[in-house]
């Protein structure tokens, strides 16, 4: 099997290239599609979200990318979070105003649902639909998770589709629970222990 290199997507252009990956990734998952259900909006607003969301990542050199450029995932260090108050403005900038008050309270489930011991967070793993099925994923996963492991930290992330939870569970997350509010779909706060 061959090996898949993963590296820090730290240039302007591999940047652009892990918030595009993340962007194709999550055009059919169901929750980025419940807050955006219209394509056009979804095209406008998911990049910029990806950089509200995970720009921290980016920022801290944790922001991580396989090297054929079709998958990417974002970690934030233990004591990041993403910047609430520009995610709030992605949102509100493209989600109706009678919607405003779901989402709202979807995104606070989600602040209850954030361990409160420190451990890494991913907000954000996604591969180009074009290259899924390749273990891509899977890299990008077993890549950060052997340095968590190294540091004997947690890690947590949220998965908002139910057809991703055996991959995560695979590398040793476990289900904490569920988010939903309304008519939203399901999202799934994991938790991962370190492995010794």
């Amino acid at each position: 099997m061959t090996m898949i290199a993963v590296k820090s997507a730290k240039s302007h252009g591999e940047r652009a290239g892990a918030k595009a990956a993340i962007t194709l990734g999550f055009v059919a998952d169901p929750v980025a599609r419940w807050v955006w259900p219209d394509s056009d909006i979804y095209a406008r607003a998911m990049p910029d979200f990806v950089t509200a969301f995970c720009g921290r990542a980016f920022d801290e050199g944790t922001a991580d990318m396989t090297a054929c450029g079709g998958a990417a995932a974002c970690w934030l260090p233990p004591d990041f979070f993403p910047d609430d108050e520009a995610v709030m403005t992605v949102i509100a900038g493209s989600v109706p105003d009678d919607r405003m008050d779901a989402i709202e309270d979807f995104f606070a489930q989600m602040d209850e649902a954030h361990p409160e011991t420190p451990c890494w967070y991913l907000p954000q793993i996604a591969a180009d639909p074009f290259r899924q099925g390749r273990g891509l994923g899977s890299a990008l996963l077993k890549h950060r998770l052997r340095l968590c492991d190294a540091d004997g930290a947690a890690a947590y992330l949220e998965s908002s589709n139910s057809k991703n939870n055996p991959l995560y569970e695979r590398h040793g997350f476990e289900l904490m629970g569920e988010i939903q509010t309304g008519d939203s779909p399901v999202m799934y706060p994991m938790l991962r222990m370190p492995r010794g």
